[in-house]
């Protein structure tokens, strides 16, 4: 079930917020995990189970780390056991048949592949709750005695397939607060996020995709190179708007029920730096690597080469995160490479030169792009040879004339240009009801005609 369809917008979302705002307050955590549960289970009812043991064993867990918290053997003991069980999961099912073709290819055995598809949010609620039990652990949070609270936090189904990674710490407040959660100024102002982020997925990121899909069906071969490159720079408003829509969209429908998700996104093709651009871009996980692993790990507290090993594990581990191929591990690191050479040297002149700034990190974003889109090693090494030999094909014009319109309305939109015109409209009601209720009607009608409506990040 997507957000961006006519059975979650006008059925499911509608039933849930019924039910959600005329419950007793005692309940409302009752109807959120219920609801959640079902948005989970659709279509995949056979990874129900998986999502119970998650909550149970991480409930569990936590209780006894709190209760026997004295005891640092059995503390360490039960954070291990709730760590190995939400990771193995999570490496059985997305990374198993992954290191099974890699041993297959390197040793000539003949080891069957597994096959499983991957859960739904998986990658995401596996680090929600290992974020809440390693709270525990350290002592910066209660265990959450009430187990439907706990269900709501690791379900809540606005945020659990794409994000924002939402900390336990980050709502605990509001969980446990039934009175007074919600009130007629957020449900407004989430109503208004959750359109923009409607926006955002059906009426720029579905427009702009499919050019990036004709590129791919024409193939790397025949394209011209400024077709790759129109391609390429596609993709990169496609999975921009894409996200951001998404986690817009979850942010609106959470301040509609009450809580405060985290900021994911913050104009990330605006940057003058890589460093800059991962401050910006999907805000949640980096802030996670940072305080779970990159900190643990020593941070920058020990010295500039203990530094860059740390960089290292979490750019190879962020790679990984995102899919079980060896593009994104190669993803991560080329990222990895870049922040080591601003971190060394390079950052001192990129701030000398803004306008160079610019122009090199939106061309490193979209050289990773390339990386990341293209999971087939040799289609990749094609595709780079594309870019850069400057031979004919399919000629570009055809598809400037096509998606010429809806490319220079995403990358407007990519600018800090929509920002500030919402900063301007959005407590006058006179103009910001008229903009919300139109951009909600003509995206009913993308969604009811067209076939075309992709989620990029389903698949991590």
């Amino acid at each position: 079930m997507v957000f961006s369809s006519i059975f979650f917008v006008f059925r499911f979302v509608v039933l849930f917020f019924a039910l959600y705002y005329i419950m007793p307050y005692k309940y409302k955590n009752l109807v959120i995990t219920v609801f959640s549960l079902i948005f989970y289970s659709w279509g995949e009812f056979r990874y129900f189970p998986i999502m119970l043991a998650t909550i149970l064993i991480n409930y569990i867990c936590s209780l006894i780390i709190e209760k026997k918290r004295e005891s640092k053997a059995v503390a360490n003991v039960s954070l291990a056991v709730a760590a190995v069980f939400s990771l193995g999961m999570l490496f059985f099912f997305k990374y198993a048949d992954f290191f099974i073709r890699n041993i297959n290819s390197f040793t000539g055995l003949k080891i069957g592949t597994i096959g499983l598809s991957l859960p739904l949010g998986i990658s995401f609620y596996t680090f929600q709750t290992l974020s809440y039990t390693i709270d525990v652990w350290r002592n910066k949070t209660a265990a959450e005695k009430n187990i439907i609270n706990f269900a709501a936090f690791v379900t809540m189904f606005p945020q659990l397939i794409a994000g924002p990674i939402v900390k336990y710490t980050d709502i605990s407040d509001k969980l446990n607060t039934y009175k007074g959660r919600y009130n007629l100024q957020g449900i407004n102002e989430g109503i208004k996020l959750f359109v923009f982020g409607l926006a955002k997925k059906v009426l720029i990121s579905n427009n702009v995709g499919m050019l990036w899909d004709d590129v791919q069906a024409i193939g790397f071969a025949n394209v011209s190179t400024p077709l790759a490159w129109l391609g390429i720079v596609a993709y990169a408003l496609h999975i921009y708007f894409d996200f951001s829509g998404y986690s817009l969209m979850a942010i609106g429908m959470g301040k509609m029920m009450g809580f405060d998700f985290p900021d994911n996104f913050n104009l990330p093709y605006i940057s003058k730096s890589i460093t800059e651009f991962w401050r910006r871009w999907h805000m949640t996980l980096g802030g996670w690597f940072r305080e779970y692993v990159y900190i643990p790990l020593g941070g920058n507290r020990k010295g500039m080469a203990r530094q860059i090993f740390n960089m290292f594990v979490v750019w190879f581990l962020t790679g990984f995160w995102h899919g079980a191929e060896w593009n994104f591990m190669f993803w991560g690191l080329y990222y990895f490479a870049l922040l080591v050479l601003e971190k060394t040297f390079l950052l001192k002149f990129l701030e000398k030169h803004p306008v160079f700034a610019r122009f090199y990190t939106l061309f490193a974003v979209v050289i990773g792009w390339a990386i990341f889109a293209v999971t087939d090693l040799s289609r990749l090494g094609l595709f780079f040879t594309k870019l850069f030999s400057f031979t004919g094909g399919v000629s570009v014009a055809y598809y400037i004339k096509n998606y010429g319109i809806s490319l220079v309305i995403a990358i407007l939109c990519s600018t800090s240009l929509t920002t500030k015109i919402y900063e301007k409209i959005k407590d006058n009601d006179a103009v910001i009801i008229p903009v919300v209720i139109a951009l909600f009607v003509i995206c009913t009608a993308y969604m009811v005609d067209s076939t075309y409506n992709p989620f990029i990040y389903f698949r991590f």
